[in-house]
């Protein structure tokens, strides 16, 4: 078993490395100190360097002008990106145009793809559906009328949705098959109110009413939500554990220098016994992690689907982001709720990322389904 990543997939890291050296985690007000989003847009600069180093179509295929590499590639990206809070869709964007890619027509993909790796088309998807609880594809309808879809309903906790120039909207249709729209930001119907998320960043509830779009612009492959949402989740899965491998890395600086009684409190036993509980926390959310992304990307059969290990990922990863910044929080001290200081955004954001993958407990009851209905040996 090699778990060593490609020469591709490294230089990616090195590549995203680079861009986000620059990047200051304070560079927006904090959302502790902002009543509101704490920015009315994404970090631009950033997505066009990300653009001009060719990190927005490293998973498009060559004849869209990428570099063909996988969703392994993707969330190594995404690790790197999480550890200096990345204000850009990099997770949406990147996941909609791989399964617009995967998915949708030809046409489409010429049409959309070459841009998006570009930076000059930014997407963005509707995955929370009316509640955060339901599938997000039974939030919207979608009935065909004539050569064209006519979509209904309400998606909530839409990212970036007033700075995408497309949103892709999971919907049903009469007869319970998943589909994907890719509607305009701008389109007849489609109304965006602002919302933000606990990070601080601005958010929409989109509600469609009769938004009427064309039938190329609709995907209606079988599985093709199913895969992207599978994506995202892994996606996030990976953000949280380049935010995990950052605030752990900033308690280990921080209590190595920090003095009680004349030592530094890092060589207390409580204090490095939770740090190493924390280490394991991100060993374990890093092999599930790409558990999933491999099966994802290869397509690989075994003894459950690759649901199974999405939902292991989320278990993983939903409670260790959370246990790693409340301990970050408990060995900082009084440092951890200043607000000049990184660690309170940082763990702001983790929440957000906590809430986005749902409780472990539903996590848990999912696996257990599959493990219901695919008996093991």
């Amino acid at each position: 078993m090699d778990f060593t990543f490609t020469e591709e997939q490294q230089a990616a890291v090195e590549a995203a490395k680079a861009v986000f050296s620059g990047v200051a985690p304070d560079g927006v007000p904090s959302p502790a100190l902002t009543a509101g989003a704490v920015a009315e847009e994404f970090d631009r600069p950033l997505w066009a360097a990300l653009a001009s180093a060719d990190l927005l179509s490293l998973v498009l295929a060559p004849e869209h002008g990428g570099a063909g590499l996988d969703p392994i590639a993707l969330c190594l990206v995404l690790r790197e990106s999480a550890k200096v809070l990345a204000r850009v869709p990099l997770l949406e964007s990147s996941a909609v145009a791989m399964a617009v890619e995967r998915f949708g027509s030809a046409e489409l993909g010429d049409d959309l793809l070459p841009r998006v790796g570009r930076g000059e088309l930014v997407l963005t998807v509707a995955a929370n559906g009316r509640t955060g609880h339901d599938g997000a594809e039974l939030a919207v309808g979608a009935r065909q009328d004539g050569g064209s879809w006519v979509l209904d309903g309400i998606q909530t906790g839409v990212p970036w949705a007033q700075c995408a120039d497309l949103i892709a909207v999971p919907a049903h249709t009469d007869d319970g098959h998943a589909v994907l729209a890719l509607v305009p930001r701008g389109h007849a119907g489609l109304t965006l109110a602002g919302q933000f998320s606990t990070s601080g960043e601005l958010f929409a509830e989109a509600r469609l009413e009769s938004v009427r779009i064309e039938a190329a612009s609709l995907i209606r492959a079988e599985g093709a939500w199913e895969w992207l949402r599978g994506l995202l989740a892994t996606g996030t899965c990976a953000l949280s554990l380049g935010l995990g491998e950052r605030v752990l890395s900033m308690s280990g600086e921080y209590t190595s220098k920090r003095e009680q009684f004349g030592f530094p409190v890092a060589t207390f036993q409580a204090v490095a016994v939770q740090a190493a509980d924390r280490y394991i926390d991100l060993r374990a959310m890093e092999v599930t992690l790409w558990q999933a992304a491999w099966r994802i990307a290869s397509g690989a059969g075994g003894a459950l689907p690759p649901s199974g290990d999405i939902a292991v990922a989320k278990i993983w990863a939903a409670e260790g982001v959370r246990r790693i910044v409340q301990t970050a929080q408990h060995l900082h001290g009084g440092f951890g709720a200043d607000t000049d200081y990184p660690l309170h955004r940082y763990h702001a954001w983790a929440k957000q990322l906590e809430l986005s993958l749902g409780p472990a407990a539903a996590h848990e009851e999912a696996l257990g389904d599959l493990l219901a209905a695919h008996p093991l040996g």
